[in-house]
């Protein structure tokens, strides 16, 4: 297969894998807690990423650690948690959709506080992109009154904490590799999401319970393929593409996930659909300048 083929395969690979997280957090919720599901995603990435990455380690000297510490705190451990506490509320369409301010909030946080220039274009993608978020959730406030959609401001706030994530390891941990980053988060982050996991009841009730059991099979499943299989690909995806082509990701993953949606009965009205076309423009105007390069 050439390398042209290869990178739309991988495309479509990765758009089915992130896509499928949001109702893979759905049907974990089912079972589990939010807090269960939130640590117990922690606990069972570590796990694989130690067994694959643990020698990276020794890549990460002394002045490296506070900068990998605060990267795990906000891009990983934190994360889990916000989302599953938002789907407790709105329907994971809308969860991905939201997530997909990722690139915009990134912008943001760049040049408000790591000084990092910016063009008409991308200022104007940030202005735009914002206000289709929170035309999303009004819209959806109003579609749905049953679901309390103030609950999408976690998901803003783990977007902000993916952004900052972003420009530290920009800034600050560019000359080790991603692998020893993202394996020095989980050595970070997993012993306080074990203890976690251990006072939300978990391991008191999941052999009782053929519910939990079940849970936890979609959340092993989102762990494994979702976290660390995902990331492999994405890395080879940069390598064998430039990196507008691999960013291009953030536009197909929505589409699998509101399909997921539909498939499970959620409802996606015309002007969520609006707001979600917003979104991506202002997403698209976000990376117009990189695409010029």
């Amino acid at each position: 297969m050439g390398e042209n083929n290869t990178k739309w395969l991988y495309l479509g690979i990765l758009s089915v894998i992130w896509g499928s997280s949001f109702i893979l957090i759905k049907k974990g919720l089912v079972g589990l807690t939010d807090y269960q599901l939130g640590s117990l995603r922690i606990v069972l990435t570590s796990i694989f990423l130690f067994s694959v990455g643990f020698k990276s380690i020794t890549q990460i000297k002394k002045r490296h650690w506070k900068w990998v510490a605060i990267s795990g705190f906000i891009s990983s451990f934190f994360p889990p948690f916000l989302f599953a506490m938002a789907q407790n509320e709105i329907d994971s369409a809308v969860a991905s959709m939201l997530n997909s301010i990722v690139p915009i909030m990134t912008l943001l946080v760049g040049v408000l506080l790591f000084g990092i220039g910016s063009s008409k274009y991308q200022i104007a993608g940030v202005v735009i992109g914002l206000a289709g978020t929170f035309m999303l959730i009004f819209a959806g406030a109003e579609f749905n009154p049953n679901q309390n959609y103030w609950y999408s401001l976690f998901i803003v706030a783990a977007t902000v904490g993916y952004a900052f994530n972003v420009n530290i390891i920009k800034k600050h941990l560019n000359d080790i590799s991603a692998l020893a980053v993202t394996t020095g988060n989980f050595v970070i982050i997993f012993l306080p999401a074990l203890i976690m996991l251990y006072f939300t009841g978990f391991f008191e009730t999941i052999f009782s319970s053929s519910e939990m059991q079940l849970s936890f099979v979609y959340v092993a499943i989102l762990s494994l393929f979702g976290t660390a299989l995902a990331k492999v690909i994405f890395n080879k995806l940069v390598q064998i593409a430039s990196p507008v082509f691999a960013s291009s990701v953030t536009y197909t993953m929505p589409i699998v996930a509101v399909l997921w949606g539909l498939i499970d009965g959620e409802v996606f009205n015309v002007w969520q659909a609006v707001a979600a076309m917003v979104i991506l423009f202002g997403v698209y105007l976000g990376n117009r300048k990189r695409a010029n390069r």
